[in-house]
Formats: C-alpha cells, structure tokens, sequence
C-alpha cells in the first residue's frame, strides 16, 4: 500500500494498530494486596500509578479486572485501588492471573471474534506472577502491554531480568503516562481534560 492508498475519507492516515485504544484493551491489575506491597520497591509509586489507570479506564471505558493470590493469607487489594473496581477481584493459586479462567473466558470469546485484543498489565510481581501471566496471554493470542511504572519487586535484580524477559518475548513495554494518552486519542474533549489532570499529578 502506498501513502496515498492509506489515507482515509477524511483526508488522514489510519491510527497505527500498534496502538492501544479503549475499546480494545482490557486493564489487568496482578496480585496488589496488602501483605504483598508494602515489601516492594517504590510501592507508593506503583500504587499511585496503578490508581491513575483505573481513574484514566473509568473515564474512557477501558474495562478492568484484578486477580488476588491466595487473599486468604495474602490479603485483600489494597486501597485506593480495591475501592475503584467495579468487579470483585478473581482469588488464585496458580501464580499466573491467566488460571483464572472466569477473568479472561469473555475476552478470549472477544480475541475469536475481533474483540478486545490487547491486556495492559500492572501489579506484582513482576518476575513471577507478572511474567507468567504475560507470557500464557501472548500463547492464548493476546497483544500484551506492561505499565513498567506500575509493576515492581522485592529485588532490583528480578525487576530488571523481568524486563530483559518480557521484551524478548514481545510484551510491549510502556508507560501510564503513554497509555492514558494511547487511550485518550486525542486532546480538546473533557475526557481529554481529567486526564491532563491525572497526568499532572504530583507523584509520591
């Protein structure tokens, strides 16, 4: 296809399908529960990040679902985050979100039929249940996205070998910050607005 070809009836070129948009991407939060995060590495950081992704998906219809490992021992989501999902979060053993078939089972049925493709992920942590929830979603078929500022570990050492993995693997790694505007699309809408709001937040 030539330049030409590619231009729209608007007289613009096609959105790259290398982007995020609202409609096609589901937000995934792994495993932030109360036990686990006060231990990881700039945990305030990722939590605020975290909560600005669920205000950002509210805003703009990005739907959202949460996994819990073993919230029995584990404990709940953490707040600000538990009290923003509009869904209870799915309890697991398997260290990866992806057993939770009740979770995924609409948005395979979606990936079948041209849905929802894309899973932007954030959570904990990030060399174990992170990972391997990545990498059983790039097998089923999904595009795989991972918030890097919203996602950490005990160990620097894990964080960074998880990051060395995912990129070989092909999970796209970015940043909040580029997925509220991915998802955003374009500016001047009060959508737009809240989310230069979110944006300019002070971080912790």
């Amino acid at each position: 296809m030539t330049p030409n070809e590619a231009i729209n009836s608007e007289g613009a070129l096609p959105r790259s399908p290398e982007l995020m948009n609202a409609s096609d991407t589901l937000l995934c939060l792994v495993d932030l529960q109360e036990r686990l995060v006060p231990v990881i590495q700039h945990h305030e950081r990722i939590v605020w990040n975290t909560r600005r992704l669920l205000d950002g998906a509210k805003l703009l219809g990005v739907e959202v679902v949460a996994t819990e490992q073993y919230p029995e021992k584990l404990g709940p989501t953490v707040e600000p985050l538990a009290s923003r999902l509009t869904s209870p979060a799915a309890s697991k053993l398997t260290f990866s979100s992806a057993g939770c078939t009740d979770v995924f089972a609409r948005q395979i049925e979606q990936l079948d039929s041209g849905g929802r493709h894309r899973v932007l992920l954030a959570g904990i942590e990030t060399h174990v249940c992170v990972l391997q929830t990545a990498y059983d979603l790039l097998a089923a078929g999904f595009q795989v996205l991972l918030a890097v500022d919203a996602t950490g570990t005990r160990f620097s050492l894990d964080y960074d070998m998880a990051l060395r993995r995912l990129d070989s693997a092909g999970v796209v790694l970015t940043t909040t910050e580029a997925a509220l505007f991915e998802w955003c699309e374009v500016s001047g809408t009060p959508e737009f607005k809240q989310i230069s709001q979110l944006v300019r937040e002070s971080a912790p």
